[in-house]
């Protein structure tokens, strides 16, 4: 017997080299590529900063004035180090300057020149490694200071109101109330810009943009939070969309504590090409792993678009590919929060019973992964009393299987933008479930050979049949036909894919190279 649903281990082990038969494949390929955002991403770490008089990052202006010279397949970093030592500067942002207005041109180097080139690359590069280390290590300091919250799950509470300066002090209400982890919503169709917002923002829509400026403001406020509440509140953005290395590049150098970083999540539900999506989420896992942030994967939004029990299978397959896919870019399970949800319509027979089947399964296939738990959304209809009911049922079920990371659920959910007061009731709710019975996933144990035990073993044998399936077909194969949130998403098409570069034989990346040496 292998803990409390009694799965066979060697089926365990089975879904496991199944999931690295299918994603290998897309790792070598991530391997053999590279993109715009990641090319930003590297010269971010160098020193670029700033934005042109129409707010576009001097990031955006140089790599593509790199590209429109010689190309992405090199990497941008050699070229553009060959043309900071020609000129004699070490100013990368003035450099990017010159570039916007076409007095600089670019080539790659050889020789001498070459090997020039790449030892300044790599020491600026280096220097923003560094910089993350650091951030890192002050994390490490804060939570030895302040303190961890005393029980799990952690209270993650989201803020949204567009305006970085009404967020923040919502934030610190929140962290007041007991929330554990605060996540700042971003700017709807953020995810489809190709370049990284400057400075702090006072317009978004249905959240706030995701900025360099915006997250080293929010990290302050709950710094001071931090030291108010006595324990350290972690904060959560978004590395994800068209600009995701960006994102988590960002987020280590300004201290964030997790990311929302799903493998797939951009390619189904923003359509962005699956071939600039798994280079650019390999990338950014590397530096998650480096910044010790957390990371927050995306399956809870297939149960959004398919049927929460028809589907529950595409969920683990999803989850034990995220876990492939983050293990391979260097992060450990401490840092996998891989996402699951209670979205199985409460009108179904025994709903809760296959819920907890649901829950169960995904903390017994991941022990040491922080799994985030999110609440119902789908079926939320504007009864508020039957929502508070609901969320009280998530709650339950967070509690008797031993969740992680616990996203409160509002009784507005997917109706209206929840009101201050809706938080209030809505954290009063996981704070009576969680001190009432927060500790009865000890004694909660399946009967043998029933209704749980059962549903469970039977997801894990239909998540097995699809993993075979899709080692047969490839990965890419089986999202352009539509096996997960039923989008279907072909490698030759979507958003971004004229981002996308074949490597060159001479391809150069000095912050793949430090992240990767390390690892």
């Amino acid at each position: 017997m292998t803990g409390k649903l009694d799965l066979d281990p060697v089926l365990v082990a089975r879904a496991r080299e199944l999931a690295r038969r299918a994603g290998q494949p897309v790792v070598d390929l991530a391997r053999s590529h590279t993109t715009v955002s990641v090319e930003r991403a590297v010269l971010r770490l160098a020193g670029v900063t700033g934005a042109d008089p129409d707010g576009i990052p001097w990031v955006n202006r140089l790599v593509d004035a790199v590209a429109a010279d010689v190309g992405l397949g090199h990497g941008v970093a050699v070229p553009v180090f060959d043309a900071l030592v020609r000129e004699g500067s070490t100013d990368v942002t003035l450099l990017a300057q010159k570039a916007a207005a076409g007095s600089v041109r670019f080539t790659q180097p050889t020789g001498r020149a070459a090997t020039a080139a790449r030892s300044a690359a790599r020491k600026a590069v280096g220097a923003g490694i560094r910089r993350i280390d650091r951030r890192r290590a002050e994390r490490d300091r804060l939570v030895k200071r302040h303190g961890d919250p005393a029980q799990r799950p952690w209270i993650y509470l989201i803020v949204a109101t567009g305006d970085i300066y009404e967020d923040i002090p919502q934030a610190q209400a929140a962290a007041r109330a007991g929330a554990d982890v605060i996540a700042v919503i971003r700017s709807t169709g953020q995810s489809l810009l190709d370049y990284v917002p400057e400075g702090a923002t006072r317009e978004g829509f249905a959240g706030t943009y995701a900025t360099q400026e915006n997250f080293r403001l929010m990290r302050a406020a709950l710094d001071e939070s931090s030291k108010e509440v006595g324990r350290y509140v972690r904060l959560t953005n978004y590395a994800s969309g068209l600009c995701m290395p960006e994102m988590a590049t960002l987020a280590g150098l300004e201290r964030l504590d997790m990311m929302l970083n799903d493998s797939m999540y951009g390619i189904l539900f923003r359509d962005i090409n699956p071939v600039r999506t798994f280079v650019d989420q390999r990338f950014s896992r590397q530096v998650h792993a480096r910044a010790g942030i957390i990371i927050n994967t995306g399956e809870d939004n297939y149960l959004t678009t398919a049927d929460a029990v028809d589907e529950a299978h595409t969920v683990t397959v999803s989850q034990l590919l995220n876990e492939f896919f983050a293990h391979e870019a260097g992060l450990a399970d401490w840092q996998l929060g891989l996402g699951h949800a209670f979205e199985i319509n409460p009108e179904v027979p025994e709903s809760f019973r296959l819920e907890l089947a649901h829950a169960l399964l995904a903390r017994e296939l991941f022990p040491d992964a922080p799994l985030k738990w999110m609440p119902p959304t789908k079926h939320m209809t504007g009864d508020v009393f039957r929502g508070n009911l609901l969320d009280g049922f998530f709650n339950l079920a967070g509690a008797l299987t031993g969740q992680g990371i616990l996203l409160v659920g509002m009784m507005t959910e997917a109706v209206v933008t929840p009101w201050l007061s809706d938080r209030d009731i809505a954290l009063q709710n996981v704070r009576y479930v969680l001190g009432a019975a927060g500790g009865l996933h000890e004694d909660f144990v399946p009967a043998p050979g029933g209704f749980i035990r059962r549903r469970a073993n039977q997801v894990l044998g239909e998540a097995l049949d699809l993993l075979e399936r899709i080692g047969e077909q490839t990965l890419l194969t089986a999202i352009a036909e539509g096996t997960f949130g039923i989008m279907k998403r072909p490698a030759d098409r979507g958003k971004g894919l004229d981002g996308v570069a074949a490597h060159e034989a001479d391809y150069c990346n000095p912050a793949t190279d430090i992240l990767e040496a390390a690892a």
